[in-house]
């Protein structure tokens, strides 16, 4: 297995071409959530039918909600996929850069798990995913979305998922209006923190939340300590 980075300089999707024109599998891999302030980071692996083709078939952030989820729908009907999900705690815990790469590994095995055959080659949107125990090639570059139509397929079908449990979210965690801010920095979302505190689905390793935590350890540490006072 190797896995090779490049540069986004070859024709929109070439590595589907061959791989079809071979008739092989190819699979695409992204991801959504990596910025957020609160919820998990989705990543999903999706190995297209070969030669399908859909008008919405694109990166997912060019896309309206009602386009993603056609797109999904068309997805589930022509093609095979699977998602990984990596909790809050855990990019707490191991950074955000590790937990997306969880959440790839994850979607990849589940993916291949259950696909009729393993793809000859994996498309990554900007990341090395790393599995040394299967002879899969994978290659890794930038603006992927926009590049392979198996990575534009990854991405919809991520942004998808997160966005419906972001949704869920919001019904069980109110105030901070996750169906509509899905868990971003917005403005509504940064002030529901400021006047109500962090929940229990918030990165407090991120900022503004590490801030704000650290503030309010030090004004708990004060009161429980008392003011200091020296004798005469």
């Amino acid at each position: 297995m190797a896995t090779v980075k490049r540069k986004s300089d070859f024709e929109i999707q070439m590595y589907e071409n061959e791989a079809w024109n071979r008739s092989e599998l190819i699979c695409g891999i992204d991801e959504v959530g990596r910025s957020c302030l609160a919820g998990p980071v989705v990543a999903a692996a999706a190995i297209l039918k070969p030669y399908a083709t859909h008008k919405y078939l694109k990166d997912s952030k060019l896309l309206s909600p009602e386009q993603r989820v056609v797109a999904y729908t068309w997805l589930m009907k022509h093609s095979i996929f699977s998602v990984g999900i990596v909790h809050h705690r855990s990019i707490d815990t191991h950074n955000i850069y590790q937990a997306t790469l969880r959440a790839m590994k994850r979607a990849l095995v589940q993916l291949l798990s259950v696909a009729p055959q393993s793809p000859e080659i994996v498309l990554v949107d900007a990341m090395p995913v790393l599995l040394s125990s299967m002879d899969i090639s994978i290659i890794y570059f930038p603006f992927g979305e926009r590049q392979s139509t198996s990575i534009a397929a990854a991405s919809i079908i991520a942004k998808v998922t997160r966005d419906r449990l972001m949704t869920r979210m919001d019904n069980v965690i109110p105030g901070y209006v996750f169906s509509n801010n899905k868990g971003y920095g917005t403005k509504i979302h940064k002030q529901a923190l400021e006047q109500g505190g962090s929940s229990i689905i918030h990165r407090m390793s991120f900022s503004p939340l590490k801030e704000m935590y650290v503030e309010k350890s030090e004004i708990t540490d004060t009161d429980e300590k008392g003011p200091s006072c020296t004798e005469e």
